[in-house]
């Protein structure tokens, strides 16, 4: 592993960049449609107890990364083949995250550039932080956290001061039930963006000061799903549930929407901003999470040196998971979810949490 510390102020800075990242892009959880608010919540409410199995993987082994303890809890042959699914796992993501904004940058700003060149300068960026390593990525997050954050507020106020907010759009309530929402709550907002934070296993270990781990990482989700939850309430009440679920990008149109005094229009371009440092970070987090891992299973000393060849990957692999932006998310929402988020997410770390827990009380009694 890199020789490397991040405190907790940086954990959480991170885990909340990397808790928007696409989440903020896409119409999470609109299949609830008004409800979605709550839909969010409650998969934040799941996610915090998938967090717990994470964090109790770590206490057991808190100076390894996922990818070395799979193999210390199930033995070196199966280990060895989930770690390599995990990692599998991370590139695979971090694609599907590239194209989603590339395809973004490719509707709102570049419509004559190619996708492959949208796609090759971000990762070309990734990569640049990736190869300086996971301190000075979590540095460079706090600086741009601010930026989020300042950009947020002001088009908060913005929107209300435009009087685009429609409160009426959020009623009735569970018109529908509960079934809905539930619905919503197990196929997409548990696993996006809560569930991903599997992928924090492979950081864990770089903590200088691990007792604030928890607390870190857990007030960095809370915070996440509050500010996911009210992104989406504002794009229903602007738009409407029924636009927000016909639109590709939600916020975006939402913030086109905007109309000041005849004077601030099409802030669009500047709130973009704002989208691409949360994909950065996520892709980079993700890209991070695979190239450590690889080094560590297959016992490369200098991890920089898959870099470039995974970047590539990453890159080729994003044009190729799908031939269109549709069939892109219909791919995310179904086989993604029942292929890849279930297993990887739940049921792997819930069992390998049983076995580490049965070894350890049994070697505690010996």
């Amino acid at each position: 592993m890199e020789r490397a510390k991040i405190d907790a102020r940086q954990l959480l800075v991170l885990i909340i960049l990397f808790e928007h990242g696409s989440a903020i892009v896409i119409p999470l959880g609109i299949g609830a449609k008004q409800d979605v608010w709550l839909a969010i919540l409650l998969g934040l409410t799941f996610g915090l107890l998938l967090f717990f199995i994470y964090y109790r993987l770590y206490r057991y082994y808190p100076n390894a990364p996922l990818t070395t303890y799979v193999q210390d809890i199930t033995g070196p042959w199966i280990g060895k083949v989930l770690a390599f699914a995990y990692i599998v796992y991370f590139l695979y993501i971090a694609s599907r995250v590239l194209r989603d904004f590339g395809e973004m940058l490719l509707t709102f700003a570049y419509p004559e550039t190619p996708l492959f060149i949208l796609n090759a300068i971000m990762i070309l960026t990734v990569m640049y932080g990736v190869y300086k390593g996971i301190e000075v990525i979590a540095r460079t997050g706090g600086l741009f956290l601010t930026v989020l954050y300042l950009l947020a507020v002001s088009g908060f106020i913005l929107v209300i001061s435009a009087g685009l907010v429609d409160l009426h759009r959020l009623q009735p309530v569970l018109e529908e039930g509960w079934q809905r929402v539930w619905k919503v709550v197990f196929t997409e907002t548990l696993y996006v963006p809560f569930g991903e934070m599997i992928v924090f296993t492979m950081l864990f270990p770089y903590m200088n000061n691990p007792e604030k781990m928890k607390q870190a990482a857990i007030t960095g989700m809370v915070l996440s799903g509050l500010n996911l939850a009210m992104i989406m309430t504002i794009n229903v009440t602007v738009l409407g549930a029924d636009v927000v679920a016909r639109s590709t990008f939600p916020l975006l149109d939402t913030i086109r929407r905007i109309q000041v005094a005849n004077f601030l229009e099409r802030l669009d371009v500047l709130f973009m901003i704002a989208l691409i440092i949360g994909g950065f970070f996520k892709i980079s987090v993700f890209f991070y999470a695979a190239v450590i891992g690889t080094a560590n299973l297959f016992r490369i000393q200098n991890y920089q040196r898959l870099v470039y060849p995974f970047g590539l990957m990453v890159l080729l692999l994003s044009i190729a998971i799908a031939s269109n932006y549709p069939e892109h998310i219909t791919e995310g929402l179904k086989m993604v979810t029942i292929y890849m988020h279930v297993p990887l997410q739940i049921i792997i770390p819930l069992c390998l949490l049983i076995i580490a827990a049965i070894r350890h009380r049994y070697f505690k009694r010996s």
